[in-house]
């Protein structure tokens, strides 16, 4: 557990294997609802668990999209700002799947979602982990997802920079 001023936060450390189970979990889901002509992987979170479902589903065409929320005063209400988007001629009359590791707040796949629609293409979000406690939108929730947490997650793909960021390992040694 990571001790903050408002209480500990409780982590989850997964493997390959647990990522393997939440993919698993999500597939039926997803071919429940019908097929999928393009996938918009969010980076980089979306970019593992979208590949391996573009696997599973046999998803081809595949798209990139990166988003910052810059810091400033506003907090969590600033409005996002897209370094990489598929150009709307890629995802125009499109059912598109899009895909993230986390919903936390749920800023980033709603504005890719928001994105996506404005472009024509008809969006369905997926997220391994949703996080209902930290969502700003109450009234919403991602459209496919495998598991609900309150646990700050770290992915296998991440263990030093997770660990790292959370202060339980030091930092990489500098090197001449």
């Amino acid at each position: 557990m990571i001790e903050r001023p408002e209480g500990p936060l409780r982590t989850e450390v997964l493997t390959w294997t647990d990522v393997d189970r939440l993919i698993d979990i999500l597939v039926p889901q997803i071919r429940a609802a019908g097929s999928f002509t393009a996938m918009v992987l969010i980076t980089r979170g979306g970019v593992i668990p979208g590949g391996m479902l573009a696997e599973a589903l046999q998803i081809e065409h595949m798209l990139i999209a990166a988003v910052d929320f810059p810091s400033t005063q506003a907090g969590l209400m600033v409005w996002p700002s897209f370094l990489q988007f598929p150009d709307a001629a890629l995802i125009e009359g499109r059912r598109t799947l899009i895909v993230d590791d986390v919903w936390g707040s749920g800023r980033t796949s709603i504005s890719v979602r928001e994105r996506v629609e404005v472009a024509g293409g008809e969006s369905f979000t997926c997220v391994l982990h949703f996080n209902p406690y930290r969502s700003l939108f109450k009234k919403e929730k991602p459209d496919f997802y495998a598991a609900t947490t309150d646990a700050f997650i770290i992915y296998p793909c991440e263990i030093d920079r997770g660990l790292r960021r959370m202060g339980l390992m030091s930092p990489e040694p500098e090197s001449n």
